[in-house]
């Protein structure tokens, strides 16, 4: 049972200034978690400081120059029913710089068919589920006609199952899907094909609880839940330059280059942030740092056991980016099979590249090759872009960079539920956000935003203020 889910508060916080100013809350991280804490807190009329030790706001999920280019760390994408999501795009007035597919289309390329058979496409028709993907699920080319029903088989067990059930937690995918008569290539052609790039793991080393809450809610929910939604624009003109315009606008005061040395409870329900050169005071605090910085801020006694944080583990993403000469692909992006890239996106627009193309390679569960040489993923990947894209064949490659994430999420593994915490700590006035915490969801854009809610959530009513309104609006919405 997480922290989140007992009373760990009963009491009002600490009493209220004499002369009314408002509370005074810290938030220590400006990724999504922490920026949404920051601005529910300051909607809520609670004075707010946002500190990060970046010099920008975004996280893991973030813009830099290159070259005359703006490029993304790597490739972000979100469904429909990411609600959370959603909602904060709307909060920071950038909704219309990151839309929605009008309905769910991802070509799937295969390397190994022959020419004429290497294209299929997974789509949803306008049809109440699961029917929404049966005429996608009977053309796909890439499973044979025995292999497409046992995966509709498998579907349907996978919706009866309960996510509130622990004992999901506990075992793995992958073993799953096998007990349920999925072959090696419906694991490699379907459900890792969803699996890895929202997981960040192959399904034999992910929770069923967590990969059965993603198939569940993206595939078996709603027609539209899995709609692919992501930034034609670079992710730092969202998530830190329209963030910063909403923090201001709210009255949050926004610090970078700032870093937390070290939090002090005092006796009267109050706390004390140190940064260098100075003190600040606060009545609350929001720590939506990664998992491991939290752990070293953590106060005495604020966890039962403080050293689970350390147990949940970290996995990789590897991004590969090409420059070519000349437009090569046409799709805005498409998914491989019988290779190693993984998710290929074309990110010309967005970075304002004037002439060529240029391409972005998302690489999921990448440990085998997160510290791979430059040179020798360039010659592993090169060819194989040839291979998935003709076009690619008779054209120049002007640039080719990695960008590496070693700890870009938390490991989906089976047992991490249990030492996922809540928002709520022991310490009074002290609370947790991060995608690492126990939202239910993997380490998403959605869970980090639900959990810069539920952190806020918790605190304003220690704090004995009334909730947004507005911001509770995705729970009705999911």
């Amino acid at each position: 049972m997480s922290d989140g889910a007992r009373p760990a508060e009963a009491h009002s916080g600490p009493p209220a200034p004499a002369d009314g100013t408002p509370r005074h809350a810290v938030v220590v991280g400006g990724g999504l978690a922490g920026t949404t804490a920051a601005l529910a807190l300051a909607d809520a009329g609670v004075r707010v400081t946002l500190l990060e030790g970046r010099p920008r706001l975004g996280g893991l999920a973030f813009s830099f120059q290159r070259d005359g280019l703006t490029v993304d760390n790597g490739q972000h994408v979100y469904l429909r029913c990411c609600t959370a999501y959603r909602w904060f795009l709307d909060r920071i007035e950038g909704a219309a710089l990151a839309p929605l597919q009008n309905r769910l289309d991802v070509p799937v390329v295969d390397a190994d068919k022959p020419e004429g058979r290497r294209l299929g496409r997974l789509r949803r028709d306008p049809l109440p589920v699961p029917l929404h993907l049966g005429r996608s699920l009977a053309a796909y080319p890439h499973l044979s006609l025995a292999e497409r029903a046992a995966v509709g088989r498998a579907a349907l067990a996978l919706k009866g199952l309960d996510l509130a059930d622990p004992a999901l937690d506990t075992q793995d995918f992958g073993g799953w899907l096998a007990r349920h008569g999925q072959s090696a290539r419906a694991v490699e052609a379907l459900w890792d094909l969803v699996g890895v790039a929202t997981l960040n793991a192959v399904a034999g080393d992910a929770s069923l609880a967590l990969a059965a809450m993603v198939f569940k809610t993206g595939l078996l929910s709603d027609p539209g839940a899995a709609d692919i939604g992501w930034a034609h624009v670079p992710l730092g003109e969202l998530h830190d330059r329209l963030a910063r315009k909403a923090l201001d606008s709210a009255g949050v005061r926004t610090e970078v280059r700032t870093r937390v040395t070290s939090l002090t409870h005092h006796g009267n329900g109050g706390w004390s942030v140190q940064v260098p050169g100075e003190t600040l005071d606060a009545d609350a605090v929001v720590l939506a740092v990664p998992q491991r910085e939290a752990h070293a801020l953590l106060p005495s006694g604020a966890l039962d056991d403080p050293g689970r944080l350390l147990r949940i583990g970290t996995a990789p993403i590897l991004n590969v980016h090409v420059v070519y000469d000349r437009q090569v692909l046409a799709r805005p992006f498409f998914a491989a099979l019988g290779s190693p890239v993984q998710w290929v996106f074309d990110r010309t627009a967005a970075s304002g590249l004037g002439d060529g193309q240029y391409l972005a390679l998302s690489q999921s569960a990448a440990q085998d090759e997160i510290d791979t040489p430059v040179a020798d993923l360039r010659e592993r990947y090169l060819p194989e872009l040839e291979r998935l894209i003709p076009g690619t064949r008779t054209a120049r490659v002007r640039d080719f960079f990695v960008t590496r994430e070693r700890t870009a999420t938390f490991a989906p593994a089976p047992g991490v539920g249990r030492l996922r915490p809540g928002a709520r700590t022991k310490a009074p006035g002290l609370y947790l956000a991060g995608a690492w915490t126990a939202t239910g969801w993997p380490a998403t854009m959605e869970s980090a935003v639900r959990s810069g809610v539920s952190a806020a959530d918790a605190a304003l009513g220690a704090l004995g203020r009334p909730r947004p309104r507005h911001l509770f609006a995705f729970e009705e919405a999911a």
